[in-house]
């Protein structure tokens, strides 16, 4: 997509693309994300010498929207952002550099359920549960397999620019969440990127201090599972009902289109390999009979609606990331890389091989 500039490409996109609450809080809508965790973006560029407001406007967005942690932008706008903050700053981890800054404060009233919740179990949970509040362009998960955990998270956005540079600002954030929930001594085992290996792994190295693994299955901070039954310290149960009953009247709110939100719920669930109908009745608290006669209102039955889910993660795999195809086959849950193969010609016309290669010839 070009970038745009002037006055007519700020208006394409507009301080805040989301309407708010009683209490003033962002109603975030499909494709955009709170602007919390990105306030930090014009003072790095100030400090790298570079004018943030010529960037702002460059990628066709009113300055003015970073200054209201509320406002919402669109995946589409950041990634223009961050492209142009690579390239006009020279700094090729960026994303890392604003990561770094963000935190558990920075996911508002998500992040501040997490962190009154009583364990860390519960505060992941919660962070699960409810970022789709705060971030409508990716899925985070929780993974606990044996004695090992994994927090990660997935772009579902089509066609957003400098993937790379957004998964190292959520792992940065993530890492700070975790140090706030676990404590200083929490140390993940490892760091996962789904992206190609930087030029200059130094700045990774000297953020999170632990081996990291790029050209990996996912972006992920795994960790020991023993961490998750920690109790949290400072804990208000009082505040912590009272912010419960604002995120459901957030969720009542912004939940009005029922195939969004199970596509959400199934992002997820792809992700972390169990995308049965049962799992995802039993998030949405209903049981399956309900779900696919609602489904069947709609004119849609649940294994389209996980066929196009998996679509939209086998095209963020194969253009974001240098993943063989049998490790996407196993990510989404095929039993073959063939049986792979043969659904994505179905759904694209092409193979994945086939449609991978012509990407890099756009």
């Amino acid at each position: 997509m070009p970038v745009r500039s002037g006055a007519m490409a700020i208006q394409q996109f507009p301080v805040s693309g989301s309407v708010r609450s009683r209490s003033g809080l962002a109603l975030v809508m499909d494709g955009t994300l709170r602007i919390g965790p990105l306030i930090p973006i014009p003072q790095l560029l100030r400090e790298m010498t570079v004018d943030p407001i010529d960037v702002m406007r460059e990628a066709g967005i009113d300055p003015a929207l970073f200054e209201d942690p509320e406002n919402t932008i669109s995946f589409t706008a950041l990634g223009q952002v961050l492209s142009l903050c690579v390239a006009r700053s020279g700094c090729p981890h960026f994303g890392l550099l604003v990561g770094r800054q963000g935190g558990i404060s920075s996911l508002g009233i998500v992040g501040l359920l997490s962190q009154h919740s009583p364990d860390v179990r519960t505060a992941l949970r919660n962070f699960v549960l409810h970022l789709h509040l705060h971030d409508r362009g990716a899925v985070p998960t929780l993974e606990v397999q044996n004695e090992t955990a994994m927090l990660g998270y997935t772009i579902y956005q089509k066609n957003v620019a400098s993937t790379d540079q957004i998964y190292d600002g959520a792992m940065a954030i993530a890492f700070n969440l975790m140090k706030t929930l676990c404590g200083a001594k929490w140390q993940p085992s490892e760091v996962l990127f789904c992206h190609a290996e930087p030029v200059d792994r130094e700045p990774y190295r000297a953020f999170f201090k632990v081996p990291l693994r790029f050209d990996a299955e996912r972006t992920a901070l795994v960790f020991p599972a023993t961490w998750l039954d920690q109790p949290m310290q400072g804990v208000n149960p009082q505040l912590r009902r009272i912010l419960e009953a604002e995120i459901e009247t957030l969720n009542v709110l912004s939940d009005g289109d029922f195939v969004s939100q199970l596509r959400r719920i199934l992002q997820s669930l792809i992700v972390a390999g169990c995308p049965s109908v049962d799992q995802t009745a039993l998030l949405l608290a209903m049981h399956r009979r309900t779900l696919n006669r609602r489904l069947n209102a709609l004119g849609i039955t649940f294994k389209q609606l996980l066929d196009e889910t998996r679509f939209e993660i086998a095209q963020q795999l194969l253009r974001d990331t240098r993943m063989p195809m049998v490790d996407i086959a196993v990510s989404l849950n095929y039993a073959s890389t063939s049986a792979f193969t043969r659904a994505f010609r179905r759904w694209s016309g092409a193979t994945p091989a086939a449609w991978r290669a012509a990407l890099q010839h756009d």
